[in-house]
């Protein structure tokens, strides 16, 4: 059913609630698991136009992506792992293509209606970029 489970993760606790979810289909559907970080910085968002060095936000967020990847080899799943710089709704949802992912397995922190005005949400942004399907999952408020 799906064979390419995108997870975007954003090295946060929230993280683990998606990862549990998506550790679950994964070995239910025999998929593979892509997960991607969206580094949002101001040198993540213009590294590649102007020809910056890689900034220790952008060294950090590979380490972490590929420890998690690594973590998730190790207990037998099928993963990869994907760093991106710019906006998060857009990156995902290119990366999504790109990628050939039949879905978007993805945290939400839940916000309400004003907190999502204010703040924005990646995931409401999300489903207006994007015919792939988008699970999103209530990270637990820590």
């Amino acid at each position: 059913m799906y064979a390419r489970i995108l997870v975007p993760l954003e090295n946060s606790p929230a993280d683990q609630t998606i990862l549990t979810h998506a550790r679950e289909l994964a070995k239910r559907l025999g998929s593979t698991l892509v997960l991607i970080h969206v580094a949002d910085g101001w040198v993540a968002r213009n590294v590649n136009e102007l020809a910056l060095r890689e900034s220790q936000e952008i060294r950090e967020d590979r380490a972490y992506l590929e420890a998690v990847c690594g973590q998730l080899e190790a207990e037998g799943f099928d993963a990869e792992a994907v760093l991106a710089g710019g906006e998060p709704a857009k990156e995902i949802a290119a990366a999504a293509e790109r990628e050939r992912c039949d879905l978007i397995a993805m945290a939400t922190h839940g916000h309400r209606l004003l907190e999502d005005v204010v703040k924005g949400s990646t995931a409401t942004a999300l489903r207006h970029l994007t015919r792939i399907p988008v699970l999103m999952v209530r990270a637990d408020k820590k």
